[in-house]
């Protein structure tokens, strides 16, 4: 069967030409011109003797642009790999060379990185957006969008096979290196249309689009969602909170999607004067979001959080809650459609419904990666038995609503008891004083491990150490609560806002 991602754009243009496909400050692009420049990147990359298959790795904040080499790389039968434009030079050199990238597309800001990164790989090149600043060799993102001699090359979209890959997606690297996921042209469509009918997405939609695009989450929740439905993206380069509100109010943002830690920095925002009447649905997904703050955030906008699950593997979005009437909260909601869901012990074994029967996810559909490219062995070991084992703790209900629970990897062992991270966040999330929290667990010679909890405070509040125990200690379990409290002014997180427990738990056993 052929079909190849980019059709929605396509279908998209024909239907609204003149209407918004994106904002960027004063700037806006129209369906039309998306569709007409993308095509340009797909006639001048063949032209330049990328041929179908090749890669094309692009490293770009949330800007026009990103949007232009995406589509255009899709339309030429290439395949798209967002990178983080944080990485530095051995991170990008590795995901260049495991994706065997042909193209670097990247900006000034990445450039000198950039270049540290490609050395020695010969036969891959680098393009360069914006600036004179440029090295002999190096293409300009100008020359890839210039018109074509025939306009038919401009018009056309490669008849790619729906299960050619479309996009290699490199995992976060929250728990080891980074793999590259391998999503198809179909998995792609399949998950932004599933999701996007889920939660009502409509053409008058404008999404703020503050994830980073490079990430599974913004590119398919954000990007192929809102041009699949034909409508509007609010673009905002990086998390400020300034920047967020303002874009909300001028460019009438009614669809939120984010990470907890964005709702957090929202629901304190100062928004006195601005219109954000048009406002009328939020996302939360790639992290749980602790009750405390879902409910004031509710509190606040008058707006239902809508909590989903996914994974880089599932091409974003796996389960989530559909609507406001139906939804459970603090659940990360039920499978989409034409996707299964077991809980499973450690003998995968399916659990009963039950939050006394914890267990790991396993995932089973439409939306389940290819496999890790060029890693046979990993692919096998996280598809194995024919489910994607995804590492995650949860238990379902009687009605068939999953509760996240925890990583496996994060769960901690204090003397044989089960001490799930998460349960105990949500206890120092309603201490008045804690405005983030992580819990880890450290070595420890007589119960194996030790409870640890890291907490950042909030501005001008003020808790101890033994304040923080003795609260966890009144509420918890006395297996559970933290006998340790360690501070810090923000806890460390990667580029979509996710918790870096990783570095957290080797700084506790420092």
């Amino acid at each position: 069967m052929s079909f190849n991602l980019a059709t929605m754009l396509r279908e998209s243009a024909q239907a609204h030409p003149d209407k918004p496909c994106l904002r960027a400050g004063e700037r806006t692009v129209g369906y039309a011109e998306l569709d007409r420049t993308s095509g340009r990147v797909a006639a001048n990359l063949l032209a330049a003797g990328l041929v179908r298959g090749d890669r094309v790795a692009v490293q770009l904040p949330n800007v026009p642009e990103f949007l232009f080499a995406y589509f255009g790389i899709l339309k030429a039968g290439l395949v798209m790999v967002p990178l983080n434009p944080l990485l530095k030079a051995a991170e990008t050199a590795h995901q260049l060379l495991d994706s065997q990238a042909r193209l670097l597309i990247t900006f000034d800001a990445c450039a000198a990185e950039a270049r540290k990164a490609v050395v020695g790989l010969d036969d891959l090149e680098l393009c360069l957006l914006g600036g004179p600043d440029r090295e002999g060799g190096e293409w300009a993102f100008t020359d890839l969008c210039a018109p074509v001699a025939d306009p038919d090359d401009v018009r056309d979209i490669a008849a790619t096979d729906a299960d050619d890959t479309a996009v290699i997606i490199y995992t976060s690297g929250t728990t080891g290196r980074p793999k590259g996921a391998e999503l198809t042209h179909f998995q792609l469509f399949m998950n932004c249309t599933t999701a996007g009918a889920a939660f009502g997405v409509r053409e008058d939609d404008v999404s703020l689009a503050v994830l980073p695009f490079f990430h599974v989450y913004g590119l398919s929740s954000l990007v192929n969602v809102t041009v699949r439905y034909g409508g509007a993206l609010s673009l905002v380069p990086r998390f400020e909170i300034g920047p967020v509100v303002d874009a909300m109010a001028d460019h009438g943002v009614s669809v939120f999607v984010g990470v907890p830690t964005m709702f957090h920095a929202l629901q304190q925002a100062d928004t006195a004067g601005r219109d954000l009447s048009r406002f009328r649905v939020a996302c939360s997904g790639g992290a749980a979001m602790p009750a405390a703050l879902m409910t004031a955030f509710e509190q606040r906008f008058g707006v239902a959080v809508l909590e989903g699950y996914g994974l880089s593997e599932t091409a974003s979005t796996a389960t989530m809650n559909p609507s406001a009437e139906d939804r459970r909260p603090l659940s990360i909601g039920k499978p989409i459609w034409g996707v299964e869901a077991r809980i499973v012990d450690g003998d995968g074994l399916e659990l009963p419904p039950g939050a006394e029967h914890i267990g790991e996810i396993l995932l089973r559909g439409h939306n389940v990666m290819k496999g890790y490219h060029r890693n046979p062995e990993a692919t096998a070991e996280a598809l194995r038995g024919g489910w994607l084992h995804t590492g995650d703790l949860a238990y379902r209900d009687a009605d068939g609503f999953l509760f996240l629970v925890d990583r496996v990897k994060d769960l901690v062992i204090r003397g044989g008891y089960n001490v799930y991270p998460r349960e105990v966040e949500e206890v120092l999330y309603t201490h008045p004083a804690v405005a983030e929290a992580a819990v880890v667990g450290r070595p420890d010679e007589r119960l194996g491990e030790e409870v640890v909890a890291v907490v950042a405070l909030r501005p001008g509040a003020g808790a101890t150490a033994e304040e923080l125990v003795g609260y966890c200690r009144e509420r918890l379990a006395g297996y559970k609560y933290p006998r340790e409290v360690r501070f810090l002014p923000e806890l460390p997180k990667n580029a979509t806002g996710k918790l870096l427990k990783r570095e957290l738990r080797v700084a506790a056993r420092g």
